[in-house]
Protein backbone atom coordinates (compact mmCIF):
# COMPACT_ATOMS: atom_id res chain seq x y z
CA UNK A 1 0.00 0.00 0.00
CA UNK A 2 0.57 3.99 -0.51
CA UNK A 3 1.09 5.57 2.60
CA UNK A 4 2.01 8.69 4.94
CA UNK A 5 4.43 8.49 7.70
CA UNK A 6 3.22 10.06 10.45
CA UNK A 7 6.50 11.52 11.72
CA UNK A 8 7.56 13.27 15.38
CA UNK A 9 11.15 13.43 14.00
CA UNK A 10 12.27 11.06 16.53
CA UNK A 11 13.46 7.55 16.57
CA UNK A 12 10.42 5.34 16.94
CA UNK A 13 8.15 7.41 14.23
CA UNK A 14 11.62 7.24 11.97
CA UNK A 15 12.05 3.04 12.81
CA UNK A 16 8.37 2.47 12.06
CA UNK A 17 8.32 3.87 8.78
CA UNK A 18 11.27 1.87 7.75
CA UNK A 19 9.55 -1.40 9.08
CA UNK A 20 6.89 -0.53 6.80
CA UNK A 21 8.81 -0.19 3.88
CA UNK A 22 10.43 -2.93 4.60
CA UNK A 23 6.81 -4.78 4.86
CA UNK A 24 7.05 -3.86 1.08
CA UNK A 25 4.69 -0.01 1.31
CA UNK A 26 5.34 2.78 -0.57
CA UNK A 27 6.12 6.32 1.47
CA UNK A 28 4.02 8.90 -0.37
CA UNK A 29 4.58 11.73 2.39
CA UNK A 30 5.35 12.73 5.56
CA UNK A 31 2.94 14.11 7.95
CA UNK A 32 3.35 16.32 11.12
CA UNK A 33 1.91 17.37 14.16
CA UNK A 34 3.80 20.60 15.53
CA UNK A 35 3.04 22.40 18.45
CA UNK A 36 1.96 26.09 19.23
CA UNK A 37 5.09 28.78 19.16
CA UNK A 38 6.11 28.60 22.87
CA UNK A 39 9.48 29.95 24.61
CA UNK A 40 11.82 29.03 27.11
CA UNK A 41 9.61 26.06 27.99
CA UNK A 42 9.62 22.55 28.42
CA UNK A 43 6.03 21.88 28.99
CA UNK A 44 4.58 18.99 27.04
CA UNK A 45 0.88 19.77 27.23
CA UNK A 46 0.44 17.17 24.36
CA UNK A 47 -1.01 13.21 25.71
CA UNK A 48 -0.50 12.15 22.08
CA UNK A 49 2.68 13.71 20.47
CA UNK A 50 6.27 14.25 20.47
CA UNK A 51 6.86 18.26 20.29
CA UNK A 52 10.24 18.48 21.06
CA UNK A 53 12.46 19.08 18.16
CA UNK A 54 9.68 19.75 16.04
CA UNK A 55 11.91 22.70 14.44
CA UNK A 56 14.35 20.32 12.54
CA UNK A 57 11.21 17.96 11.17
CA UNK A 58 10.62 19.98 7.85
CA UNK A 59 14.39 19.93 6.66
CA UNK A 60 14.52 16.22 7.85
CA UNK A 61 11.20 15.50 6.10
CA UNK A 62 12.31 17.88 2.30
CA UNK A 63 16.01 17.07 2.39
CA UNK A 64 16.99 14.23 4.21
CA UNK A 65 14.06 12.17 2.95
CA UNK A 66 13.18 13.73 0.21
CA UNK A 67 9.01 13.49 -0.08
CA UNK A 68 6.22 15.85 0.25
CA UNK A 69 5.50 17.34 3.87
CA UNK A 70 2.40 17.84 5.70
CA UNK A 71 2.17 19.81 9.10
CA UNK A 72 -0.54 21.34 11.42
CA UNK A 73 -0.43 23.03 14.45
CA UNK A 74 -1.63 21.44 17.69
CA UNK A 75 -4.94 23.74 18.49
CA UNK A 76 -6.78 21.09 20.41
CA UNK A 77 -5.77 20.45 23.82
CA UNK A 78 -6.15 16.65 26.14
CA UNK A 79 -9.98 16.70 25.93
CA UNK A 80 -10.68 12.82 26.44
CA UNK A 81 -7.99 11.04 28.21
CA UNK A 82 -10.79 7.78 28.23
CA UNK A 83 -8.52 4.72 26.79
CA UNK A 84 -11.22 4.64 24.58
CA UNK A 85 -11.31 7.60 22.37
CA UNK A 86 -14.87 8.85 20.18
CA UNK A 87 -14.68 11.79 18.52
CA UNK A 88 -17.79 14.27 19.94
CA UNK A 89 -19.54 16.58 17.28
CA UNK A 90 -21.27 19.51 17.47
CA UNK A 91 -20.25 22.32 20.33
CA UNK A 92 -20.32 26.08 19.08
CA UNK A 93 -17.00 27.84 18.64
CA UNK A 94 -16.42 28.22 22.23
CA UNK A 95 -15.77 24.72 22.32
CA UNK A 96 -12.71 23.01 23.07
CA UNK A 97 -11.43 20.71 20.48
CA UNK A 98 -9.35 17.30 21.14
CA UNK A 99 -6.00 16.76 20.01
CA UNK A 100 -6.92 14.07 18.37
CA UNK A 101 -9.08 16.16 15.76
CA UNK A 102 -5.70 17.80 14.67
CA UNK A 103 -4.56 14.58 13.15
CA UNK A 104 -7.80 13.77 11.81
CA UNK A 105 -7.80 17.63 9.51
CA UNK A 106 -3.79 16.46 9.01
CA UNK A 107 -4.36 13.26 7.66
CA UNK A 108 -7.82 14.69 5.40
CA UNK A 109 -5.26 17.13 4.01
CA UNK A 110 -3.19 14.72 2.94
CA UNK A 111 -5.70 12.42 1.98
CA UNK A 112 -7.30 15.26 -0.56
CA UNK A 113 -3.83 15.65 -1.85
CA UNK A 114 -2.58 12.10 -2.19
CA UNK A 115 -5.84 10.47 -2.90
CA UNK A 116 -3.67 7.36 -3.50
CA UNK A 117 -2.09 6.95 0.11
CA UNK A 118 -4.30 4.16 1.78
CA UNK A 119 -2.25 3.48 5.11
CA UNK A 120 -0.75 5.59 7.84
CA UNK A 121 2.28 4.56 9.82
CA UNK A 122 3.14 5.36 13.09
CA UNK A 123 5.77 4.57 16.20
CA UNK A 124 3.48 3.47 18.89
CA UNK A 125 5.26 0.72 21.12
CA UNK A 126 3.55 0.38 24.33
CA UNK A 127 0.78 3.13 24.54
CA UNK A 128 -2.46 1.77 23.90
CA UNK A 129 -3.45 5.42 24.34
CA UNK A 130 -1.99 6.50 21.30
CA UNK A 131 -2.27 3.65 19.31
CA UNK A 132 -6.39 3.71 19.73
CA UNK A 133 -6.65 7.19 19.03
CA UNK A 134 -4.74 7.04 15.60
CA UNK A 135 -6.79 4.02 14.64
CA UNK A 136 -9.87 5.97 15.09
CA UNK A 137 -8.83 8.76 12.79
CA UNK A 138 -7.57 6.39 10.00
CA UNK A 139 -11.10 4.42 10.50
CA UNK A 140 -12.81 7.59 9.74
CA UNK A 141 -10.76 8.34 6.83
CA UNK A 142 -10.58 4.85 5.27
CA UNK A 143 -7.29 4.50 6.53
CA UNK A 144 -5.25 1.20 7.39
CA UNK A 145 -2.82 2.25 10.12
CA UNK A 146 0.30 0.54 10.32
CA UNK A 147 1.68 -0.49 13.67
CA UNK A 148 5.06 -2.34 13.05
CA UNK A 149 6.34 -1.55 16.79
CA UNK A 150 3.29 -2.16 18.87
CA UNK A 151 4.80 -4.61 21.97
CA UNK A 152 7.36 -5.78 19.25
CA UNK A 153 9.62 -6.95 21.74
CA UNK A 154 11.64 -6.43 25.34
CA UNK A 155 12.69 -3.27 26.04
CA UNK A 156 16.28 -3.39 25.30
CA UNK A 157 15.50 -5.63 22.54
CA UNK A 158 13.64 -2.94 20.41
CA UNK A 159 16.09 -0.25 21.24
CA UNK A 160 18.83 -2.16 19.58
CA UNK A 161 16.70 -3.02 16.96
CA UNK A 162 16.14 0.81 16.39
CA UNK A 163 19.72 1.96 16.28
CA UNK A 164 21.60 -1.08 15.07
CA UNK A 165 19.08 -2.93 12.33
CA UNK A 166 17.47 0.57 11.69
CA UNK A 167 21.26 2.11 11.46
CA UNK A 168 19.61 5.45 12.97
CA UNK A 169 21.31 7.81 14.65
CA UNK A 170 19.46 9.94 17.26
CA UNK A 171 19.99 12.92 20.09
CA UNK A 172 18.04 13.86 22.72
CA UNK A 173 16.09 16.44 22.64
CA UNK A 174 13.83 16.27 25.98
CA UNK A 175 14.92 14.83 29.30
CA UNK A 176 12.38 13.11 32.18
CA UNK A 177 14.72 11.46 34.18
CA UNK A 178 15.80 13.07 37.50
CA UNK A 179 17.38 9.59 38.46
CA UNK A 180 19.85 9.61 35.88
CA UNK A 181 19.16 11.76 32.92
CA UNK A 182 20.32 15.42 33.62
CA UNK A 183 19.37 18.30 30.84
CA UNK A 184 22.84 20.13 30.70
CA UNK A 185 24.78 16.58 30.62
CA UNK A 186 22.68 14.51 28.36
CA UNK A 187 20.95 16.63 25.82
CA UNK A 188 22.52 17.02 22.80
CA UNK A 189 24.02 13.40 23.19
CA UNK A 190 23.87 10.47 21.12
CA UNK A 191 21.31 7.78 22.29
CA UNK A 192 23.65 5.25 21.10
CA UNK A 193 26.40 6.41 23.19
CA UNK A 194 24.47 6.34 26.16
CA UNK A 195 22.97 3.09 25.72
CA UNK A 196 26.44 1.90 24.90
CA UNK A 197 27.99 3.52 28.01
CA UNK A 198 25.14 1.32 29.87
CA UNK A 199 23.24 4.38 32.07
CA UNK A 200 20.03 3.15 30.76
CA UNK A 201 20.35 -0.41 31.70
CA UNK A 202 21.69 0.84 35.19
CA UNK A 203 18.84 3.59 35.08
CA UNK A 204 16.39 0.38 34.53
CA UNK A 205 17.65 -2.02 37.21
CA UNK A 206 17.44 0.81 39.81
CA UNK A 207 14.66 2.88 38.91
CA UNK A 208 12.65 0.70 36.57
CA UNK A 209 12.94 3.28 33.58
CA UNK A 210 12.18 1.92 29.82
CA UNK A 211 15.31 1.86 27.97
CA UNK A 212 14.19 2.53 25.23
CA UNK A 213 12.23 6.11 26.76
CA UNK A 214 8.68 4.69 26.25
CA UNK A 215 7.66 5.91 29.89
CA UNK A 216 8.41 9.33 28.72
CA UNK A 217 11.94 9.33 30.53
CA UNK A 218 13.31 10.84 27.16
CA UNK A 219 12.79 11.94 22.95
CA UNK A 220 14.84 12.03 20.43
CA UNK A 221 15.88 13.52 17.34
CA UNK A 222 17.06 11.10 14.27
CA UNK A 223 19.85 13.06 12.81
CA UNK A 224 20.59 10.22 10.35
CA UNK A 225 19.21 7.04 8.86
CA UNK A 226 21.37 5.22 6.32
CA UNK A 227 18.00 3.71 4.41
CA UNK A 228 15.86 6.68 5.07
CA UNK A 229 17.56 9.84 4.63
CA UNK A 230 18.71 9.25 1.35
CA UNK A 231 20.19 12.94 0.50
CA UNK A 232 22.04 14.56 3.41
CA UNK A 233 21.66 14.30 7.73
CA UNK A 234 20.61 16.53 9.82
CA UNK A 235 23.52 19.22 11.52
CA UNK A 236 22.63 20.98 14.57
CA UNK A 237 24.75 24.01 14.49
CA UNK A 238 23.77 26.01 17.28
CA UNK A 239 21.02 24.70 20.64
CA UNK A 240 19.67 25.83 23.91
CA UNK A 241 19.57 23.76 27.24
CA UNK A 242 15.66 24.91 28.60
CA UNK A 243 15.14 23.76 31.86
CA UNK A 244 11.77 25.11 34.28
CA UNK A 245 12.38 27.52 37.03
CA UNK A 246 11.10 24.66 39.05
CA UNK A 247 14.40 22.59 38.70
CA UNK A 248 12.55 19.63 38.53
CA UNK A 249 14.82 17.66 36.14
CA UNK A 250 13.28 18.07 32.76
CA UNK A 251 15.13 19.69 30.21
CA UNK A 252 14.13 20.42 26.84
CA UNK A 253 17.03 21.11 23.63
CA UNK A 254 16.22 23.90 21.48
CA UNK A 255 16.95 23.92 18.31
CA UNK A 256 18.34 27.34 17.45
CA UNK A 257 19.82 26.67 13.87
CA UNK A 258 20.81 23.45 12.21
CA UNK A 259 21.50 22.43 8.43
CA UNK A 260 21.49 19.59 6.30
CA UNK A 261 25.06 17.60 5.26
CA UNK A 262 24.31 16.66 1.56
CA UNK A 263 25.10 13.17 0.76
Amino acid sequence: MKFVALLSGGKDSIYATLQAIQNGHQLICCAHLAPQPKTNSTDEESYMYQTAGSEAVRMQVEECIGVPFYVREISGRSCNTALVYEAEGGGGEEEVRDEVEDLYMLLKEVRVNHPEVMAVSSGAILSTYQRTRIENVCSRLNLTSLSYLWRMSSQRTILDSILDDGQIDAVLVRVACPPGLVPHRHLGKQLRSLRDSGILDQLKDRWGIHPAGEGGEYETLVVDCQTLFKYGRLVLEETEVVCDESDDGVGVLRIVKCSVEKK
